[in-house]
Order: C-alpha cells, then structure tokens, then sequence
C-alpha cells in the first residue's frame, strides 16, 4: 500500500483524509491523536498534506509571514480566512498575553495575536518539533489551506464562507462538497459524517487537503512562494496547492459565451445534494464494433429519470418562487423535473404538455404531485398555454431550454462527466430544443473536448439554426419528438452552440430504436427514444469515430412507455 492523506486539525486531534494510491477505493476519514501516528509504522503516509503552518520565521514583516502575505490576495472575500502567524517566540509562548507581548516584540508594524490564532498553536507546535526532531519527514510533510486548495479547484474565489459567526453554513459547504466531487472525491465521501471528535467542515477541509497532496504525489504542486522558503531550523515555509489543468475560470472564451464556467460552478454548489451524481460505465476499445475507447454516461438515473432535473432545481434555487408557484411546459421530462423539485421545495407547479406526450411521462408528472394540463399537437401548443397561465396568474415560468438557469443547470453536467473522465476526446449529445447541447458545450468551450450534437432526421432545429446563421422554424416528425421535438432552439440556445459545438449529425428513426434495444439487451437499461439517440449515432455510423478516440456517449433520460419498449425489443 501507498498511503498519502489530507489533515486537517479537530478537537479530538487530527482528521486525515486517506487514499492507497494503489488501490482504487474511496478515500477513508480517520481521526488520530498525534500527526506523527500517520507518518509511523507499516502504514505510514509517503505524502502528507496539512492545514498547519510549518516553519516560522523568527520576525515578522507586514501582514504574517510571506506565504499568507502571498495567498490572501488570490481568496477574494475569503482573505480573512488566512490567520497571520506571529514569530516563533510568540508561538511557543503558552499564556495568552505573553504571546501578544512577544508577538508586539517581534513584528513591523507590531501585531498582537488573534484569539482564534492563539488555539492553533499547540498544534503547531506539535508539528515544529517533529520536523525538528525528525528531519526526514520535512520531504514527506506539506503545508496547505483548504480555501486555497477549494480557489484552485474552481478557478475562482468562493462566493459563500463554511461559517457565519461560528456557525455552519450550508450554501457554503455544499459549494466547497460540489468543488470536492468535481477533483474526483466521491459524492458518499464527500457527504459522509465525520468521524467522533471531527465536525464536518474539518473533514472537507481534510478532503480538500488531500485533492492538493494527489497533484503533490503526480508532480503538480505548487508552493507559495517559489521556491519555498526556511526558518532558522531549517523548516520550510511555503502554502502549497496545486496547476490546474483547466483554463481559468476568467478566460476569454469562459466569459464571452452567454453561459459561462463560473455561473456552471455556481449551479453546482446550488444543486449538489439535489440532484445526483450519475456513474459513467466504461465499456473500453470495441464496444460496439467500433475502434473508439467508449463510455457510457448514465444520466438516464438522475432523479425524475432525466438530465431535466439539474436545470428545475437550478431554476428554484436561483430565483424567487411567487405564491402561484412554477410552471413548464413540457413533452413530459422536463415537466417531471420541474414537478420533482417543485415537490422537494414543497412550491406548487402547473405543467402543460402537448398530446403526444407518453402515458408514463404524464403519470410521472402527476405522481410528483404537480397539476397537469393536457392540449395541444405539439410541444409548442403546450408552451402557448402555458405562457397564458403565467400572464394570468404570476407563476414562474421555468422554460425546459431557453433559460440562462436552465442552461447553467444543464451544464452541470458537462462538468460532472468531465471530472469523471477527464481524457474524454468527443462527447455525443443528443438534442432536442438544445438546453443540454447549450450547458455542457459551455462548460467544454475552449478544451480539447469535441461536442457533437445528434438529432433525429425528422426533427433538426439546431442543425437548421447552424444552416441559416440564426434560430429559424423546421416540421417535427420523429418518434423521438416527446423529448427531441423543439421546433426552434431559439437565439439563446443558437448564441451558447454556434461556435462551442463541433459539428451535428442526424439519426434516423430506425437507429434510435436500435440504440433504445441494445441498452436493454446489454445492459438492462430501460431507455426512452430520445434518451437512446446519441448512441443510435454511433450505432448507425451517423458518427463515425477515430480508431482509439476516447468517446463518452450520454444516455439521457429514462421516462419510456414499457409497453413501447417492449415491442422493440421482442
């Protein structure tokens, strides 16, 4: 075994954060009395993150020592979070007022010490003496802070602190938990109660400490300053995170789009602990007779059976929800979604569809409690309807694609799948009025990820947008056309896709049940018609990949008529 951890200190001692770099478990949460108790033994840790100062300097000059002088100004509002450590004499001073005194003694301009400081240092004298005691380990052992290491995740200062006045927050631990699950740390783990003797914003941090210590052991760390520095016992000084490998959230090609990386991030933090994190099935090279590396990305088991679901919560959570509650119009998934979070937030909705919505999406719909309206040829005679009842009544309407909270939602999932698989060359979508397309090409624009956009022959409103330079009107005819059957994207969708999506390609009928048969047959997935057409690319050579691409499919949604899928699949 190669043990590395992330720790961070708790009342009880020490909170470590433990993966075998060997094995391919989930980190484990563990709580020791001593630091030296990871670093000893059979099962030591190579490789320990810390949230701790290590090496102190003997004067102080300015604002604490150099490395918090160094990070403060990369956190934002968060700077506060960086306590300054005084002097070294101040810190072994046992009795309050004497470290004050010392610490007065030995800075310019002369600081006292904070009392929150003040109880970290028998912790950081723990760690002092045992990198002095013990010379060895100053390779092994580095110092980070957590709100450093959650910036670099996401690319940007946080929005939402863990406390308020001592008190937990919980936007800001689940900004903090989405940025863990989005470096790789599991959704359990990342949800999971923290050891006895550990609160859970110490076990994040843990967490946190850990994501740095992993780009440590691969060669990605980075200290503060560089190179780091040394006190006079030879003890280094230096914050330590990590090089992203994603461009920067203040990017150019993040920022100018409608939809950016940063307001995806946002909508994670929002959505993390409503809506799931959905596993990817990796079916490796010749899956299918192709010679592509292929995934599976099973959005088809989100919640309310679709990726639907992440843009009505997104929806909910970001705007305010008047007495009349919400309404959607819908072709049956995007009505489920909005009824399903309506109902978690306990608000009322109103959904309209169009007659050719499936049975078992109209039941669906109801079965989460909201009101149904039933008229209407299409999914455009039920967005007409449903455009008078909020004129009349003041709900909130929540539009399944042409929305910037809808697209942000969607794209939640870009950014889920590309911390699951992040040597993805190609993603297949599949699109119907181009909310999903819009999202997770606004999370991929400006990576080498290639986004390619599939749609049923009989119903290619972004295609056709993509044609005439701007969102114009086609004739929808497909048997996926309850799902895939906008008949224009709009300019939104058209402004978010235009240069963000590689290319379209279009499926027939034929190739969609294809795809919805040999998910059953398989794999036992129960797949409605839209939900199947990305792989109905594949599978019919609409898409025809490079030998070795690494190509992640997305199966989207679930809600299929079983009587329907039936007779397809014999």
């Amino acid at each position: 075994m190669a043990w590395i951890a992330g720790v961070d200190g708790c009342k009880a001692g020490w909170i470590a954060a433990l993966v075998d770099t060997e094995a391919k478990e989930p980190p484990l949460l563990r709580v020791v009395p001593r630091l030296a108790d990871l670093l000893e033994g059979p099962d030591a840790a190579s490789l320990v993150a810390v949230d701790m100062p290590i090496g102190l300097p003997d004067r102080v000059n300015g604002s604490g020592r150099g490395p918090e002088q160094l990070v403060r100004p990369l956190l934002g509002e968060r700077q506060s979070s960086v306590f300054s450590i005084p002097a070294r004499a101040a810190v072994e001073a046992e009795d309050y007022w004497d470290a004050c005194r010392l610490a007065l003694s030995f800075s310019e301009p002369p600081r006292k010490v904070s009392k929150q400081g003040f109880h970290l240092f028998p912790k950081i004298r723990e760690i002092d003496l045992l990198l002095r005691q013990t010379p060895p380990l100053r390779e092994r052992v580095f110092e980070v802070h957590p709100e450093l290491a959650f910036r670099t995740m996401k690319g940007a200062s946080l929005t939402t602190p863990k406390k308020i006045r001592g008190v937990v927050n919980p936007a800001g631990m689940a900004e903090r938990r989405a940025l863990l699950v989005a470096a790789g740390i599991s959704m359990d783990v990342a949800h999971a109660r923290p050891p006895r003797g550990a609160a859970a914003d110490d076990a994040l941090d843990a967490l946190a400490a850990l994501v740095v210590a992993r780009h440590i052991a691969a060669g990605r760390g980075t200290p503060f300053p560089d190179p780091p520095g040394r006190d006079s016992h030879g003890l280094p000084i230096a914050i330590w995170t990590f090089r992203s490998e994603r461009p920067p959230a203040q990017d150019s090609a993040m920022t100018e789009r409608p939809v950016t990386r940063p307001m995806i991030e946002a909508a994670a933090a929002r959505i993390a602990g409503h809506a799931r994190v959905t596993p990817v099935m990796r079916l490796g090279t010749g899956a299918f007779g192709s010679g592509a590396d292929i995934s599976l990305k099973l959005e088809c088991l989100q919640h309310a059976g679709s990726f639907k679901t992440r843009g009505a919560f997104n929806n909910l959570l970001s705007l305010p929800v008047p007495a009349a509650g919400v309404s959607a119009a819908s072709g049956g998934n995007h009505g489920a979604a909005v009824a399903y979070a309506a109902m978690k937030r306990g608000v009322k909705a109103s959904i309209f569809v169009p007659e050719i919505s499936p049975a078992a999406k109209i039941e669906a719909i109801r079965r989460f409690g909201a009101d149904v309206v039933v008229g209407g040829a299409q999914y455009d005679d039920a967005q007409a309807a449903c455009d008078r009842f909020v004129a009349e009544t003041g709900a909130l309407k929540i539009h399944p694609f042409a929305a910037v909270e809808t697209i942000a939602g969607q794209g939640t999932l870009g950014r889920e799948w590309d911390s699951q698989e992040s040597d993805l060359d190609t993603v297949l979508v599949a699109v119907g009025g181009g909310g999903l397309i819009s999202g997770i090409a606004s999370w991929f624009a400006g990576s080498k990820v290639k986004v390619v956009g599939v749609e049923p022959e009989g119903s290619r409103a972004l295609q056709a947008a993509f044609e005439a330079k701007g969102p114009v009107e086609v004739k929808v005819a497909s048997v996926a056309a309850d799902s895939l059957g906008a008949r224009n994207v709009g300019q939104l969708v058209y402004d978010a896709t235009k240069d963000a999506v590689d290319q379209i390609v279009l499926v027939p009928d034929a190739a969609i049940t294809e795809a919805q048969g040999t998910l059953w047959r398989d794999f036992r997935l129960a797949v409605e018609p839209g939900g199947a057409a990305a792989l109905g690319a594949l599978l019919s050579g609409a898409y025809k990949p490079a030998a070795g691409e690494r190509l992640g499919v997305l199966v989207c949604g679930a809600n299929v008529d079983l009587a329907k899928l039936a007779t397809i699949v014999g």
